[in-house]
């Protein structure tokens, strides 16, 4: 009995906050009741406010049980053995914006990835509408999505993972690359400033730095990419932020997703038969995307230049040319921008 006692006392003693954010795991999604073949000396357990009392494993690997004192319970992540899965370990170059060297078409055609699952949740970097999308702009690939975001606004993970790039680099000026346990990667640019260091684990909905408009940014905005062995492909594959919503918990990645010329087709993720197609629809998609980028045309802006004058020589409108510049300024040409003409 004094044993029972002392157990009883230690596991009460045992300060909540050191159980519910130890170094070693990620609080999960998910709560209920102790699963019923949960067996346990008579009375070690009392109703409590729900404060952690143990953890246990539970034989998955990288998933551990903590049991709340008011016979409730929830997953962490046992980011010991997350930390040895080859995700976490090959390709891992710190603050590299692409560790990646692999050829796009030695990637399988298609890929199936579990987005969210009864351990995971996922946080909608921004609920708005996306302003400028992912594609070739001004003639330059732009290999993510653009949201509104006011400078000095918290910027949050989307998913669970651990920070591969906290570092100011070109373009993205401040940008914080996590790694998720899918393979998958979000990059978080133009920040104001990076609040996670490399190796950090985070979790979904962490704040990981402010919103700004540092690197090459026209204005205050976050710059969300996502991509897959390095290649991007258009983040509203996965997401719909007008709804801050996941599209799915399991996305189909087709590798003709991650050609830059190609974007999210709203109409497709609601026909089976298109998202599992046939490989040969798949690489015929790929030459299609292909021979549409090689035959568009840029018109390389000359002082005394104006819109109109570039969309006459080109026997087109000027509203066929702003269509085919979304967010062009037709009043604040530079010579030397790239206008696309067809």
């Amino acid at each position: 009995m004094r044993k029972i006692r002392v157990l009883i006392l230690s596991l009460f003693l045992l300060p909540a906050a050191l159980l519910a954010q130890a170094p070693d795991s990620l609080s999960a999604a998910g709560a209920g009741e102790v699963p019923g073949d949960f067996v346990t000396e008579a009375g070690t357990f009392r109703e409590g406010s729900g404060a952690p009392v143990d953890t246990l494993d539970i034989g998955d690997g990288r998933l551990l049980l903590v049991l709340r004192d008011d016979h409730t319970w929830y997953y962490i992540k046992n980011i010991e053995k997350l930390a040895a899965d080859s995700t976490f370990i090959k390709d891992w170059i710190p603050n590299s914006t692409n560790p990646y060297r692999v050829p796009l078409d030695s990637l399988p055609l298609r890929n199936t990835i579990c987005l969210v699952d009864s351990a995971s949740v996922f946080v909608c970097p921004n609920q708005t509408k996306v302003f400028s999308r992912f594609g070739y702009r001004h003639g330059r690939r732009h290999q993510g999505a653009d949201l509104p975001y006011k400078t000095g606004t918290p910027v949050v993970a989307a998913f669970d993972g651990r920070v591969r790039v906290s570092d100011y680099s070109g373009g993205y000026g401040n940008l914080i690359v996590i790694r998720h346990e899918n393979g998958l990667e979000t990059y978080y640019g133009h920040l104001s400033k990076r609040e996670v260091e490399v190796g950090d684990w985070v979790r979904a909905g962490d704040q990981i730095g402010l919103g700004g408009s540092t690197g090459r940014s026209t204005g205050p905005h976050l710059h969300f990419e996502t991509r897959w062995q390095g290649f991007a492909f258009d983040p509203e594959w996965i997401v719909d932020f007008e709804k801050g919503q996941l599209r799915s918990n399991v996305f189909v990645l087709r590798r003709s997703y991650l050609n830059a010329s190609s974007h999210y087709v709203p109409e497709s993720l609601d026909e089976e038969e298109d998202l599992y197609a046939a490989e040969e629809k798949i690489l015929a998609e790929e030459k299609r995307l292909a021979a549409e980028r090689a035959a568009v045309r840029y018109y390389t802006v000359k002082s005394g230049d104006t819109l109109g004058a570039i969309a006459k020589r080109q026997g087109k409108s000027l509203n066929a040319i702003l269509k085919l510049n979304p967010g062009v300024n037709a009043n604040k040409l530079r010579i030397g921008q790239k206008i696309r003409v067809n």
